[in-house]
């Protein structure tokens, strides 16, 4: 008898409902059961009437990948959310990764979302309008020798460097000081707390004065270092795509 189980990794955004997508929306209200840290089920309250709920605590990532497959293999459709892309930093890859090692063929789709990079460069203006690189500053997984070999060479690229889970200050000071320390000027650098959620911040300072503002930077803060090109004008941070190399506007 066939198993009509499946699992829907969504992405839901940077919080707010209006930034979902429609797919997203579609999934999250078809689906049997809906799994996910406790934190992001809050964000979705319109759409758990009546569901089977099942939360976990940060470090449950792969409590809530195990439940997720479970679930499916009683012939669940389960949502299992992430905010933002859950390709980015998020469950996908760790779902997918245990389905392949344990050999489990249940289908599955990944519903994108708007990552923190480009929510919180919306709210600075432009600053991502040519080559970026995304970097997390959590160093649970990753060693933090890795991550500040990753800043040197994004650094040393030229990219703009979105710097995401700046958890750890020091680890945020060592990176902000490998970048001024590249970089030799003053860069703009783009601080976005709680994008489009409630007491959202948005402040614009440089590689000079960023440290100002290290008491507002946490978990749901997202970090944005212009490249050479990077300028702010009024409350707007813009990175020029290369058209005024070509064209006279």
């Amino acid at each position: 008898m066939a198993n009509n189980g499946a699992i829907f990794v969504v992405g839901l955004g940077p919080g707010s409902k209006e930034y979902r997508t429609i797919r997203a929306q579609q999934v999250l209200e078809e689906a049997d059961i809906i799994v996910g840290y406790n934190t992001y089920l809050k964000m979705i309250k319109d759409v758990t009437d009546g569901k089977e709920v099942i939360g976990a605590k940060m470090k449950e990532e792969v409590f809530r990948a195990k439940v997720t497959i479970e679930k499916a293999l009683e012939g669940k459709k389960v949502a299992l959310v992430s905010s933002g892309d859950p390709q980015v930093y998020g469950m996908a890859s760790l779902l997918l990764d245990m389905m392949i090692r344990h050999g489990y063929d249940i289908p599955v789709e990944v519903v994108p979302g708007v990552t923190a990079a480009l929510a919180v460069s919306s709210r600075l203006g432009s600053p991502l309008s040519l080559d970026y690189a995304s970097i997390s500053l959590s160093d649970l997984l990753i060693p933090r020798e890795e991550i500040l070999l990753r800043v040197r060479k994004a650094a040393e690229g030229d990219f703009t460097i979105v710097l995401y889970n700046p958890i750890s200050k020091p680890l945020l000071e060592a990176s902000m000081e490998i970048i001024r320390e590249v970089k030799k000027v003053p860069i703009p650098v783009g601080i976005v707390d709680h994008a489009f959620r409630d007491n959202e911040k948005v402040i614009i300072t440089d590689l000079d004065s960023w440290k100002k503002y290290e008491q507002l930077i946490g978990m749901v803060t997202t970090l944005v270092i212009g490249n050479s090109k990077t300028y702010v004008a009024g409350n707007k941070m813009i990175t020029p795509r290369g058209y005024e190399r070509k064209y006279s506007y």
